[in-house]
């Protein structure tokens, strides 16, 4: 009997002793948060595991052999690590995940806190990451500035336009860069026309981060006086090859990526996108015919290291947008646009420079085209235009203490531009030109900023100020700028900042017979205060109060029909614009904000705000077009499982004014002495998104489900005045209901 025991023992620990065990952790690559809930799998068996609350795993009792291991989870890409086990071998693994929308890597790249921005000189900027970015971008459009649209400060009320104001300026204020190029008219749209839709001709899948200076921007930016909304592409992974295919009710489209060359130095990135989006606005909308486009694009990038300290890229957009309406024909006026296409494309090259030293330095050449035409149903031209530009940008920064920086930059831009709008009458027939112009002029300007951090980097203190100079316009713009931050404590920062910004006028109203060469730049003065409060590692509350002060803003003073003096002044289609606006926007917005990969993500904020604005021409006061007294944005999102995460977002925000000189009857609309004294009813609206991944040997298939407008509330957004009666003063508006609820779902192919 005991002879059995022994062997019977001796077996059992051969056998022990065989048998391996496999053990590590997993982190987001981007900020190196450990990952709970995270499938750990060996691909061909049946070992499973998931990690515990600090991001590890344990799989144990293995027997000898090769293995591919597999960490997954939704909304990141599957990484896979084969390996051999000895008997009794132990292998300890790190494993960086890196999200869907980040350049793929095998180790974590933390560079700065969950909030902080990367460079300290705009103490007010809020950071969406491209997690965030791709989420509220909606299945429904996959649009980056559909997400921006959910952060503070920025009002959309809207559902078919990606455009937005900030603290009650206008889009045409507010500076889009694209990796350090200021774009013109970054749209899938139909120009000139009001009624119309926009998709941003850039997709979610290529933007890394989106970063949104709301009040005094720094330096470097320039030509904008709203605000600053700074988008920075990724490049491709420099691990494997990878293909993405995903389609949707409204769109379709194909990723692929990869590194490049054999020493994995560089790598490329290419995607192209296909819309249907205008069956669903053809739908919903409520006017028949509707301004409801299709369009494409196309987007690539190139990037490598031709040494260790010199980096190179290359990217291209293309994007083609059209509007078919020859089935309704007989329906459409003589002034109403049948055929219509805009054609946008834009190459830019850039270069890094990163030695060891203390200088740091880049530089980025762009080239922009976009040409457009809109015919009549009679095959008019309506309108048409074309947007040329070169532009060439460089900036440095100097480290030449260890709590001390200066930067420096210059930048130059030909510009080169042409277009028309036209209207027709028959019997007899009259074409009558509402406007023409064409022109090329040459923008220039630089920048001078001094950043010191003493007191151990608890005191930030920046200055500087920039100068411009337009060919077409004067007079030269001199802006100044400065910053603090004091953290008193270590969770606690205070900030103020101020600056001075200009706008040159469009080459549109420089070179049209509406405006001309006498018209200056506009000018805007920013002062914010703010205090935020970490409420732990991955929680902050933020405050701040905001002033603008807008002068010399472009107008039309005469344009629009009014009461005088209980007299009808009619409408002025000649009307010159001029720099004749000045006003105030001012406001308080409360911020709370959790970002992290394991439990509940998103943020709350309230807006608070009014803008007023004065003619100096008819000495007439009124609420801004974009004002909007009460704003409330909130997004949540949550990993459920492994392979479930769910996200809500939810946007209010009072009525904007109805432009022009009216008031309100019962439902009738009547020309007024008083300018935006009728406002649209409030915009509410709630999403829900459900992403759900199923993760197979060699590929992952992920399904997006998602409700828009859950609620089914009517919106309303102003699309076109339509005249009024002369002897009753009674205007005659049209207002588009906006999207019901609308269900949607997508798939994501990933291979």
């Amino acid at each position: 009997m005991f002879l059995p025991l022994c062997l019977l023992a001796a077996f059992g620990l051969t056998m022990i002793q065989s048998e391996g065990v496999i053990s590590g952790i997993v982190r987001d690559a981007r900020s190196g948060e450990p990952l709970a809930r995270v499938r750990i799998a060996l691909a061909g068996t049946t070992w499973r595991s998931q990690t515990d609350g600090e991001g590890r795993f344990v799989l144990s009792g293995l027997p000898p052999g090769q293995y591919t291991l597999q960490a997954v989870t939704v909304g990141y890409r599957t990484v896979r690590r084969t390996f051999t086990l000895s008997e009794a071998g132990q292998i300890e693994f790190e494993i960086a995940l890196s999200p869907e929308t980040f350049h793929q890597t095998e180790s974590v790249e933390v560079t700065a806190d969950v909030f902080e921005p990367l460079r300290t000189d705009s103490p007010s900027e809020i950071t969406m990451a491209g997690d965030e970015i791709k989420n509220l971008g909606s299945v429904l459009a996959d649009d980056p500035l559909r997400a921006a649209q959910a952060l503070p400060g920025i009002r959309s009320n809207d559902d078919f336009d990606g455009r937005f104001s900030l603290r009650g300026a206008s889009w045409e204020r507010i500076g889009l860069y694209l990796d350090d190029i200021l774009l013109h008219v970054p749209f899938h749209t139909l120009q000139g026309e009001s009624a119309t839709g926009s998709m941003a001709i850039f997709n979610g899948d290529m933007v890394e981060t989106m970063a949104l200076h709301a009040a005094a921007p720094p330096a470097r930016f320039a030509d904008r006086t709203g605000g600053i909304l700074e988008v920075t592409t990724r490049e491709g992974g420099r691990i494997a090859r990878s293909f993405r295919a995903t389609a949707s009710a409204s769109n379709a489209a194909v990723m692929a990526e990869g590194p490049l060359g054999r020493g994995r130095r560089g790598s490329w990135l290419a995607s192209a996108r296909k819309s249907y989006f205008q069956y669903i606005i053809r739908r919903t909308a409520t006017t028949e015919p509707t301004i409801a486009f299709g369009f494409a694009d196309g987007q690539g990038k190139l990037s490598y290291d031709l040494t260790p300290h010199h980096h190179v890229d290359l990217t291209v957009l293309e994007g083609y947008a059209d509007l078919d309406r020859t089935r309704s024909r007989p329906r459409l006026g003589v002034n109403s646009v049948m055929l219509a296409e805009n054609h946008i494309t834009l190459a830019s090259a850039g270069w890094r420079y990163t030695p060891p030293a203390r200088v740091v330095a880049s530089s980025r050449i762009a080239w922009m085209r976009e040409r457009f035409e809109n015919l009549s149903r009679d095959h008019l031209a309506l309108a048409g235009g074309y947007y040329g530009e070169w532009s060439w940008t460089g900036n440095a920064t100097w480290l030449w203490r260890d709590d001390a920086s200066l930067e420096f930059g210059a930048s130059a831009r030909r510009l080169r531009a042409d277009g028309f709008v036209y209207r027709y009458q028959f019997n007899p027939f009259l074409v009558r030109r509402l406007d023409e112009y064409r022109g090329v002029a040459l923008r220039g300007g630089g920048y001078l900023q001094q950043s010191l951090r003493p007191w151990h980097g608890r005191l930030q203190l920046t200055a500087g100020g920039r100068w411009d100079k337009h060919s077409a316009s004067r007079p030269d713009p001199w802006n100044p700028s400065a910053s603090i931050a004091v953290a008193p404590r270590t969770a606690t920062r205070i900030y103020a900042a101020w600056g001075r910004y200009a706008q040159f006028p469009d080459l549109h109203w420089l070179h049209s017979f509406l405006g001309g060469p006498g018209l200056r730049p506009e000018r805007a003065t920013h002062y914010s205060a703010g205090w935020e409060q970490r409420l732990g590692e991955r929680t902050r509350l933020r405050l701040e109060a905001y002033q603008r002060e807008d002068r010399e803003l472009l107008f039309r003073p005469l344009y629009e029909p009014r009461l005088a003096a209980g007299r009808i002044l009619p409408q002025r289609l000649d009307a010159p614009v001029s720099n004749s606006l000045r006003g105030r926007a001012r406001g308080v917005e409360i911020f709370l904000q959790q970002r992290t990969a394991n439990r509940l993500t998103g943020w709350i904020a309230y807006a608070y705000g009014q803008s007023r604005m004065q003619d100096a021409v008819t000495g007439a006061r009124f609420p801004a077009d974009f004002d909007q007294k009460h704003g409330l944005n909130v997004y949540l999102g949550y990993r459920v499982r492994p392979t479930v995460h769910v996200s809500m977002r939810w946007i209010y925000g009072s009525g904007f004014p109805i432009p022009g000189f009216l008031r309100k009857e019962g439902e009738r609309y009547f020309l007024a002495e008083e300018r935006n004294r009728v406002r649209l009813p409030a915009y509410h609206r709630v999403d829900l998104r459900t992403n759900k991944a199923f993760v197979f040997d060699r590929w992952k298939l992920t399904l997006y489900a998602e409700v828009i407008n859950l609620t089914n509330h009517a919106n309303y957004r102003f699309e076109s005045f339509n005249g009024y009666n002369a002897r009753t003063g009674q205007a005659f508006l049209t207002l588009d209901k906006m999207f019901p609820v609308i269900p949607s779902a997508g798939f994501l192919l990933e291979f």
